[in-house]
């Protein structure tokens, strides 16, 4: 009975099925989750586990547990964590190219900037590669949506009002364009943007249109003009050896079609949330909202050549050729 009860066990164990192993993705990510973009990564979490079966795991560091942003890059190109997001103008030190999206007033409302980074887009394709090259492979773009102006005592409607006024800036290329405008680029943190126009350190401040409301600043800049001058843009990366080598080809589809589906949905309800956020604020704060007209636009595209004109001195004919698309979108 024993001898027959061990060949038994022996042919199950022959014939069984092996266990699946698991493949665990960690993501550092320098938000928390309740904002936006962290809630992003939670609905390709649940796609990519679901599509999966549990074989892949997404684990998620939120509040720069891991990395902050401008070290993220490196950390993801090199292998030490598998996925991460940044904020795009971050490969500007190694990429200057891909500051295309701070050049003021090149791209003029949402639907431009998702136009310019649809997947298989030539700009998209262009500067997908230039993070690639680092490492880093793009997986999905998340939209963060456009910058805006605050005036103190008025609202800035021409760039000539910039003269010789100390405006805050969070770019290289947005503090050249002050520049040339006549004006004087302070640098300041989205954290400290409220005490600095609380105390009138600047005169002007471009932020980001949720920051105006979920920073209330709307209690110490009374004007905000919907210049949509510069995108704020972050994007999703994974260790490129990683991906080629760690991965199967159903897990690579499995992600690349969480990435798709969770691109689409955060551009489509930022879009919402830029012009619903417009109105909470004319409707519901002192603060005064202004629209440029399409006059007071092309003097301020006017005024920003010079900046187009640096930007391709520093990158060359792949900066020339993101500008000739970029301008190809305003036609």
């Amino acid at each position: 009975m024993f001898p027959r009860l061990i060949v038994l066990l022996l042919a199950a164990m022959a014939f069984a099925v092996p266990a699946r192993a698991e493949k665990t993705l960690r993501v550092t990510l320098q938000l928390s989750l309740r904002n936006i973009i962290g809630q992003n990564l939670l609905e390709f979490k649940k796609i990519v586990e679901t599509e999966s079966k549990g074989d892949l795991k997404i684990q998620i560091y939120p509040s720069a547990q891991l990395f902050k942003d401008k070290d993220v890059p490196a950390a993801v190109a090199s292998g030490v964590v598998e996925m991460g997001v940044a904020a795009v103008p971050r490969f500007a030190g190694t990429r200057p190219a891909v500051e295309l999206f701070y050049l003021p007033f090149l791209f003029k409302d949402n639907a431009a900037i998702a136009r310019a980074v649809a997947p298989g887009a030539p700009i998209r394709k262009i500067l997908d590669q230039e993070m690639l090259s680092t490492g880093a492979r793009p997986l999905w773009w998340q939209a963060y949506g456009m910058s805006v102006m605050l005036g103190r005592r008025e609202a800035l409607t021409s760039p000539e009002v910039l003269k010789g006024r100390k405006t805050r800036v969070f770019g290289k290329m947005l503090g050249e364009f002050i520049r040339f405008a006549g004006g004087a680029p302070v640098l300041i943190s989205g954290s400290e943007q409220f005490l600095a126009y609380q105390r009138g350190t600047v005169d002007f401040g471009m932020t980001g249109v949720p920051s105006a409301k979920s920073r209330r600043l709307y209690e110490v800049m009374p004007y905000l003009t919907v210049t949509n001058h510069a995108a704020l843009e972050f994007v999703v990366l994974i260790n490129d050896r990683f991906w080629r080598e760690e991965l199967n080809d159903t897990e690579r589809r499995i992600i690349t079609a969480a990435a798709r589906r969770a691109e689409a949905s955060l551009r489509k309800r930022y879009a919402r949330i830029h012009r619903e956020t417009l109105d909470w604020l004319d409707k519901n704060t002192p603060m005064k909202v202004v629209y440029l007209t399409p006059e007071q636009r092309k003097a301020w595209q006017k005024a920003a050549e010079p900046v187009y004109a640096l930007y391709v001195r520093n990158t060359g004919e792949v900066g020339r050729r993101l500008l000739e698309e970029a301008r190809k979108l305003q036609q």
